[in-house]
């Protein structure tokens, strides 16, 4: 059974092997310079910048970004759910129990959000 995984496993060390040597060249390598005032500036195609920086975004607008990727994910779950419950469910209902579990654990962490206020814009 290992045999079969060997590949895998072999890929996975290569690649942190990689990673590690990646970031020890790096280190090794890369030119330690001072920083001062002019590094630290936002480089803007070799233009001085001008004017006042963007604008910050208000961090409601992150939270309705993130819980709408959270709950969206579910019809990645949901989908295959529907193509074969016609024929799991001949089988046993521990299919629709499922499902209807992951459908409550998902409503109360609709309802914790709409508590906690993440959708209201009123504020």
């Amino acid at each position: 059974m290992l045999r079969e995984y060997l590949p895998v496993l072999l890929q996975i060390l290569v690649a942190m092997l990689f990673a590690v040597s990646a970031l020890l060249v790096s280190v090794l390598v890369g030119k330690r310079g001072k920083r001062t005032r002019a590094k630290d500036l936002p480089y803007e195609c070799g233009m001085i910048p001008e004017g006042e920086r963007l604008p910050r975004f208000s961090i409601k607008f992150y939270i309705v970004a993130m819980l709408f990727i959270l709950f969206d994910m579910e019809i990645v779950f949901m989908y295959p759910w529907a193509v074969v419950y016609r024929d799991a469910i001949k089988e046993s209902s521990i299919v629709f129990w499922s499902m209807l579990g992951f459908i409550a654990i998902l409503m109360v962490g609709y309802v914790y959000a709409l508590k906690k206020g993440a959708l209201d814009f009123r504020k």
